[in-house]
């Protein structure tokens, strides 16, 4: 598969404001910023088009991404997608700058292998709960994997695999874990299906066996 080449052009956004960013999107651009490192905050506008098109693309929120501003190239991170609330369309992009040698703070997808095929699916009949599908981790760009992949192949029914028992590419620090041992948490596992039993009235009284309620008429005789 050919590299995905994600280069954005942007230009510097002169006007801001919610109105200045309501002509942007109707002349068919998105606003944007890109801040952090030793740089100022820059405000940006960028075709909306061809950037929708790269969100299609799993690696686009994970990849270092190269933006084109106005001729002069910033390595960046996506932090923050906005989207409309019901149309497909992209409202609000926010990028950190990726400085040579200082860690990126950041969400890695998870991909998780062999699900149809683990022992406890197809063996015993199990169903594969996700906890989990990305995790925050801490690495220096030149390190950044596309994701991380979790093999459930062996796993059977009640079995777990935690943060712990990830299988991390060097120079790749989960932040969960540094927090304490206490925050090994859940990523993937596999329990038994739910069985729904059906439930029998047992003291459903026949309709002949309840007396029948008196009339007013043998009311008024008693």
């Amino acid at each position: 598969m050919a590299k995905l080449d994600f280069t954005i052009k942007a230009s510097v956004r002169g006007d801001k404001g919610k109105g200045a960013s309501r002509r942007l999107r109707h002349a068919d651009k998105v606003p944007a910023i890109l801040y952090g490192g030793k740089g100022d905050p820059v405000a940006l506008e960028l075709d909306h088009n061809k950037v929708n098109n790269m969100a299609d693309y799993e690696a686009f929120y994970s990849h270092i991404l190269t933006l084109d501003i106005d001729g002069k190239k910033e390595q960046a991170i996506l932090k923050d997608m906005q989207r409309h609330p019901f149309k497909p369309k992209l409202t609000h992009l926010d990028f950190q700058r990726v400085e040579k040698g200082h860690k990126l703070h950041t969400n890695l997808p998870l991909h998780f292998l062999n699900e149809k095929t683990a022992k406890g699916v197809k063996d015993e009949g199990g169903v594969v709960v996700h906890h989990v599908n990305d995790v925050e981790i801490l690495v220096l760009p030149k390190d950044l994997p596309e994701y991380l992949e979790v093999d459930i192949a062996e796993l059977s029914i009640g079995d777990t695999i935690h943060l712990t028992d990830l299988n991390l590419p060097n120079g790749v620090e989960l932040v969960e874990l540094s927090k304490g041992e206490d925050h090994d948490q859940a990523v993937v596992s596999i329990t038994a299906p739910r069985v729904e039993k059906e439930v029998e009235e047992e003291d459903t009284v026949a309709a002949d066996e309840v007396p029948a309620e008196k009339s007013k008429d043998d009311a008024n005789e008693e």
